[in-house]
């Protein structure tokens, strides 16, 4: 069975199981502590039998400069076990984070960064109901680039945030 719930502090000495996979983005201990401090409703992790960790939604809300209705959720990083894989852990972690940018921040959309390259991650979150917003060439430390795919909510009611932009940018071309 599985439990999901807020990620502590002490979570962070416990994730190496879910972050050995070469696709997932990881970050310093201050990086996640900085997440934790200001947004800990979008942290959650998936726990398994045990207590083991299965998996963990890092996200934010954020808005671009003074465009009210750039207001978002963004998943900075969602990742499952390579054991936990095909369970749904994944949606349920997504939903979390979906339901709290929806509910509690209003949000008009929510966002995420997924290397070009990773066809699986492109699938589920097609499934989802993620769509490519554009292309960011050389994202992934100028090596390989990036689909900004999002996903509008109730309040983005002519899904305005979802038009996707006609030409790929560069990081320095972002909002």
């Amino acid at each position: 069975m599985t439990t999901l719930r807020p990620i502590e502090a002490a979570d962070l000495f416990r994730f190496n199981n879910v972050n050995l996979d070469p696709l997932t983005e990881t970050y310093n201990v201050s990086f996640y502590l900085q997440y934790l401090g200001r947004w800990p409703e979008y942290c959650q992790m998936a726990l398994g039998p045990h207590g083991r960790p299965m998996g963990y939604i890092l996200g934010k809300s954020e808005t671009f400069g003074n465009q009210p209705e750039s207001w978002h959720g963004h998943v900075t990083a969602v990742t499952v076990a390579p054991e936990a894989r095909r369970l749904g852990l994944a949606t349920q972690l997504m939903s979390l984070l979906e339901h709290t940018s929806e509910h509690v921040d209003k949000c008009f959309f929510v966002d995420l960064f997924v290397r070009a390259s990773n066809k699986v991650a492109h699938d589920m979150y097609r499934g989802l109901g993620y769509s490519i917003y554009r292309q960011i060439i050389g994202y992934y430390s100028g090596e390989e680039d990036a689909y900004d795919m999002r996903r509008a909510l109730p309040r983005d009611v002519d899904k305005k945030s979802i038009v996707p932009l006609p030409q790929p940018v560069y990081p320095n071309e972002m909002d």
